[in-house]
């Protein structure tokens, strides 16, 4: 990685690439675990933190593969480590019954996901951001999934350390959703001090062992697990369990728990969602896009606009929980919409779904390529009076 251009007093400037940042953004925020196994176009990610987190007195270790890297990372993340792993589709796929351990069991953990061209093995040097539904669902049964996408050098870092803080703050896998050309794009970011940044870590219970019990907890809350080997026991399992982590198959107990998983983050949507907007307040047309494309669309409103057309562009950053109330307030302010996204229409479908509307256009790509400004303007273009 790159020396810091500046860093006197003020934000600290870096030239660097998305991955560098999110390896940079983790160790600052105190992850001190990685486990994990290479793979296009994450790589970089393991690679800075192989000599980052032993600087600083983590621990690296690159797995035999993609389960074994989540498995290692989980059991870190129970004995009290920030933990993080990172992948792209395929690996991510190979993870999924161990995501499934996290949802479940509750432990905090960070998964990268820097998507490229899918199903299968796709198109491992290409952008793509087809694994959307896959952050969503990551494995069988019900769950609720934070995902995270940044468009930006600046959100790789911001929003890694907030990942770091959710997984932490709820108890839970937490996605972090590059596609390629973020990852792998390299140029000037201007980060903020360590000393600003808000570091989140997971609750402890500190009363008599004999009366912890992980698991009761609120119907809006997350269990609480303290760090192995400190004195407390529990029981950590896959399966549907009591308020010590034992098995347990009352129909009763189960129903209380499924939900309080739900309820844990759907409570709390006001703490998750984050969106930006750019240029909407005047804006007669809206355009809907995320991570990489979200760029292209900011310059293609840009150009319009020195046309005369007026475009804004709505950039969720929380793609899951989706902010339906913001998207049905966007809907009825606006007629004319454009959602562009890197896959046939993964989070078009959501949108549908949370404004009861379909007559939106879209931009659609799944072919490896980028969707361009000027792609976007023509389609802007397509709208009735432009």
């Amino acid at each position: 990685m790159s020396e810091f251009l500046n860093n006197n007093g003020g934000k600290r400037e870096i030239i660097a690439s998305g991955n560098e940042l999110v390896a940079l953004a983790a160790v600052e925020c105190g992850c001190n675990f990685f486990g994990g196994y290479p793979i296009t176009p994450s790589s970089e990610i393991a690679h800075e933190l192989s000599v980052l987190l032993p600087k600083h007195g983590g621990k690296f270790i690159q797995m035999e593969d993609e389960i074994a890297g989540i498995s290692v990372a989980l059991g870190a993340s129970m004995s009290g480590a920030k933990a993080m792993t990172a992948s792209s589709g395929p690996g991510i796929s190979l993870k999924a019954e161990q995501i499934g351990l996290g949802f479940i069991a509750e432990v905090p953990l960070v998964i990268v996901n820097v998507m490229r061209g899918g199903p299968s093995t796709g198109l491992p040097t290409r952008v793509a951001q087809g694994d959307l539904l896959q952050a969503k669902n990551p494995t069988h049964g019900d769950v609720n999934s934070i995902v995270i996408a940044p468009s930006s050098l600046e959100e790789c870092y911001t929003q890694t350390v907030r990942a770091f803080n959710l997984a932490e703050r709820f108890m839970t896998p937490v996605f972090l959703l590059l596609d390629e050309t973020i990852g792998h794009m390299h140029a000037k970011a201007v980060l903020p001090q360590i000393s600003e940044l808000e570091i989140y870590s997971r609750k402890q219970f500190g009363g008599d062992p004999a009366d912890y019990r992980p698991y009761k907890a609120a119907p809006d809350e997350p269990a609480t697990l303290n760090k192995f080997f400190g004195g407390y026991r529990y029981h950590v399992t896959g399966l549907h369990h009591g308020e010590t982590g034992f098995p347990t198959e009352d129909g009763a107990v189960v129903d209380y728990n499924i939900k309080r998983l739900f309820n844990k983050i759907n409570a709390h949507a006001h703490e998750l969602e984050l969106w930006e907007e750019f240029m909407l307040d005047d804006a007669d047309i809206c355009i809907i896009a995320f991570g990489s494309v979200a760029r292209s669309a900011k310059e293609a409103v840009l150009n319009l606009r020195e046309k005369g057309v007026k475009v804004g562009l709505f950039k969720p950053i929380t793609l899951f929980p989706t902010p339906s109330a913001k998207l049905r307030e966007i809907s009825a302010k606006f007629s004319k919409i454009l959602i562009c996204e890197l896959n046939l229409g993964q989070y078009a479908g959501e949108i549908i779904k949370a404004t009861l509307r379909d007559d939106f256009k879209t931009l659609l790509k799944a072919n490896g390529r980028p969707i361009s400004p000027q792609e976007i303007a023509q389609k802007i273009g397509e709208f009735d009076g432009i």
